[in-house]
């Protein structure tokens, strides 16, 4: 039975962008399937004691700004420390990603770019138009996508996601959980690499 990774995370995060394709090419390393899910951390962040950006101690803060620029070089991706539409409410890309998996569409690439609009290019996506463009460059009609993502089926898979999160002790974005596992921050992908080499059990609390 091939094993899967629940793959929970933000548009709107950068780590999530740092580690997209290293996890992507895990992934396939490994054979393991990948199950997208797009998460609003609002609730994560009720659920488990975190804190929006904005409302982090400033130490904290001004961290966050040195390991944006460490983890820049480590992944030589281009990255723009302050972007112009940050923060913003992820859900419109989210839920794209969303209708994309359902339909088994290119879900991996779309957020390959979607991050990239918005660490990259400085691109807005609350704004329609611009995650229409995003749809467009991967040859898709974006109308449809983007109607099954106002819809009430991928709102509530959005809702639904947040749930399971919750009940899988995910803490932020992005979050790789393996057999109930759960790995978060992309600078922990080298230990998720460890386990899927060695086949062993999960961890649990103890």
């Amino acid at each position: 039975m091939t094993k899967a990774i629940d793959y929970f995370y933000t548009h709107i995060s950068p780590w999530a962008y740092f580690g997209h394709q290293v996890f992507l090419d895990l992934a396939q390393q490994h054979g393991i399937e990948v199950r997208f899910r797009p998460v609003h951390l609002s609730g994560v962040f009720d659920a488990s004691g975190g804190l929006p950006l904005a409302r982090r101690h400033p130490v904290r803060q001004t961290y966050r700004l040195i390991e944006l620029q460490r983890w820049r070089e480590k992944r030589n991706l281009p990255l723009t420390i302050h972007p112009r539409h940050f923060p913003v409410d992820p859900t419109l890309a989210d839920c794209c990603a969303i209708a994309l998996a359902a339909c088994g569409g290119p879900v991996a690439q779309f957020s390959a770019l979607a991050f990239r609009a918005i660490w990259a290019e400085e691109g807005d996506l609350t704004d329609r138009d611009t995650v229409a463009g995003l749809l467009s460059k991967l040859d898709l009609d974006p109308l449809p996508i983007l109607a099954e993502a106002e819809g009430e089926t991928a709102r509530r898979t959005y809702a639904d996601n947040q749930a399971l999160a919750i009940e899988l002790g995910v803490i932020g974005s992005p979050c790789y959980v393996l057999e109930g596992e759960p790995f978060w921050g992309q600078d922990r992908l080298d230990l998720l690499a460890d386990a899927l080499a060695s086949g062993r059990s999960p961890y649990r609390p103890v």
